[in-house]
């Protein structure tokens, strides 16, 4: 019985073992896959928009597009044609979650800890493809809002170039409620969704279909979708994806990194790594949506030594 026991527990722990090796194979291949499509020198950037060491970042469409005659009326939308693509890469998502410290610094921080009434926190954002990024909100899996685009932020634009990495909310905003993500008084699970498309969703306003609507009807924004487009864009989190996470808490954002922020200029090969990377399975997709959880919980559960 003795020996049973311990080569069950010999058994066990090769397979603890094996176990670890897949979870950093898959990450290695994440990373490399995602990397290595960063330019090898700074300053690269894909697409055709124009951007420069004095130009300010723009994230409207590089070219005019036809008025989509569905429009966004009711709230709807209608994911884009999952056509074969060749030869693009595949859609990734580097995702960096950075926290204001004490002394109002913006430090990396794990998407994983308790938040507080009070923290701020905002999404530095990077993409391995040229497309358009779409961010919602759900509290306790209510009813879901956009919190990006954003009327008063980038002239509403969604359009990113690959590796050009850029933050939510905005820390060049002229209003503080702007710059930040500030968690209030009520207690929660915050879950956000990022959808990432190489073609805008149709039937949701962005640039100035969406300042209109909200300058008309501000009942309107922030921008909900009907139940029928947010059941289609949560279907998508069914697909699979590929995950890699990368250490690195408590460390403030980079020269490199607010350099490429405000100058609208690509990251490359030997610059910071996000913290979380998601990469779809497929090269042919033209969607990518995946969720992060922030637990907001009670003031009588806060920790006095928290960071504020």
């Amino acid at each position: 019985m003795r020996i049973k026991t311990v080569i069950l527990s010999f058994v066990i722990a090769l397979s603890g073992i094996s176990s670890t090796l897949m979870v950093a194979a898959q990450d290695e291949d994440v990373r490399g896959s995602f990397l290595t499509s960063r330019p090898k020198t700074t300053g690269s950037a894909s697409g055709s928009a124009k951007t420069g060491p004095t130009s300010k970042p723009s994230h409207r469409r590089p070219k005019p597009t036809a008025p989509n005659p569905n429009g966004p009326k009711d709230g709807g939308a209608t994911l884009p044609p999952n056509t074969n693509v060749v030869n693009t890469a595949r859609m990734g998502l580097g995702l960096t979650l950075f926290m204001r410290d004490s002394n109002g610094l913006a430090v990396r921080t794990d998407p994983g800890r308790e938040f507080h009434k009070g923290d701020h926190v905002r999404f530095l954002i990077e993409t391995s493809a040229d497309g358009y990024l779409y961010v919602f909100n759900s509290t306790d899996s209510g009813q879901p809002v956009m919190l990006y685009p954003d009327p008063e932020l980038d002239e509403a634009g969604n359009y990113f170039q690959a590796h050009v990495p850029f933050e939510i909310p905005s820390p060049a905003a002229t209003e503080e409620r702007l710059r930040w993500l500030t968690f209030d008084a009520q207690p929660g699970a915050e879950h956000i969704f990022f959808v990432f498309t190489r073609e805008p969703l149709n039937g949701v306003p962005i640039e100035d279909d969406l300042i209109t609507l909200c300058r008309e009807k501000e009942s309107a924004c922030p921008w909900r979708p009907s139940t029928e487009a947010w059941a289609a864009i949560q279907g998508e989190l069914n697909e699979p994806v590929k995950v890699a996470k990368v250490k690195g808490v408590g460390r403030v954002k980079t020269e490199a990194e607010q350099r490429a922020t405000t100058r609208g200029i690509g990251l490359n090969r030997t610059d910071p790594e996000p913290s979380l990377i998601m990469l779809s399975s497929s090269t042919t997709k033209n969607i990518l949506v995946v969720s992060l959880d922030l637990i907001h919980v009670s003031p009588s559960a806060a920790d006095s030594g928290e960071e504020q």
